[in-house]
């Protein structure tokens, strides 16, 4: 089934067909780069890392 939410979130612009699979989920994701890392820390926020289920 399709999802139905247009707005796609920063995996869009990922080659991975995995991470492409989830550029429409209504999740801020972001692919692993500095900008995760330094978003949690100055948040003082963990990571959630997902490897992968499909």
């Amino acid at each position: 089934m399709p999802n139905s939410n247009k707005v796609p979130n920063r995996l869009i612009n990922e080659k991975s067909p995995y991470l492409l699979q989830h550029a429409h989920n209504p999740v801020n994701w972001f692919p692993w780069c500095d900008e995760a890392f330094a978003k949690a820390k100055t948040e003082d926020k963990p990571i959630f890392l997902s490897i992968g289920y499909s």
